[in-house]
């Protein structure tokens, strides 16, 4: 029983630290300015639906997913280090027009509603490469059936804590008002770059150390 405590918790926070729930809280209030609380309730909740399936499912076949596409950790680093930037330029770019244009001329909010939820809340900040490693690599170490429920529920109760920090981040927004809303989606558009770029170097990083080590496999005695 012990053994089985120490494991959840190693298991609980080893995917709080990774995920960061409040991180990804203060991501989402920056890309949610300009929503209703209702809409950003159900984007917060498909982002937490979409993350806990990506993250059940790759702590389940996780190994065969890579093999089978031929997909490295590394790659996936550097893809969703590509989204990031391309997100955080246009929150560094986002016009400054009143919130009271003309709607011909927006995206509804049930278009960015679903392309927020996805991409970047669920993927990569939520359920992203170092998420998806962890619940792969504890999964494939857990010694017996149970260990591996354990897993499943802290995959579950990060992501959960996720939602909760995102729904309440609407208290913050209202606190902000018009301008230092517009602020905090230019300072956290410019930690986005700034994360996305550290994505892509720890992806080229963990590329070029496979390739010396497979190098170095080759080139020993045969």
């Amino acid at each position: 029983m012990a053994s089985l405590i120490e494991y959840f918790l190693i298991a609980i926070v080893g995917m709080f630290v990774i995920v960061n729930p409040l991180t990804t809280a203060f991501v989402f209030a920056s890309l949610t300015t300009d929503e209703d609380d209702e809409e950003r309730e159900i984007i917060a909740r498909r982002a937490v639906i979409a993350s806990t399936t990506i993250l059940f499912m790759f702590a389940l076949l996780g190994s065969l997913i890579f093999q089978l596409f031929g997909i490295t950790l590394a790659a996936f680093r550097i893809a969703g280090g590509l989204i990031l930037f391309g997100i955080a330029m246009s929150m560094l770019n986002k016009s400054e027009s009143p919130d009271h244009g003309s709607d011909d001329a927006r995206p509804s909010r049930a278009v960015l509603g679903q392309d927020i939820a996805i991409v970047p809340l669920s993927i990569p900040f939520i359920s992203g490469p170092g998420a998806i490693a962890t619940a792969m690599i504890l999964t494939s170490e857990a010694p017996g059936f149970w260990y591996s429920i354990l897993v499943f529920f802290a995959v579950a109760v990060t992501t959960v804590s996720c939602y909760f920090t995102m729904v309440y981040s609407t208290h913050v927004i209202r606190w902000l008002g018009h301008s230092g809303r517009r602020i905090l989606t230019k300072v956290f558009g410019l930690i986005l770059a700034v994360i996305a770029v550290q994505f892509v170097l720890n992806g080229i990083g963990d590329a070029v150390q496979e390739f010396m080590v497979g190098l170095n496999g080759n080139s020993g005695p045969e």
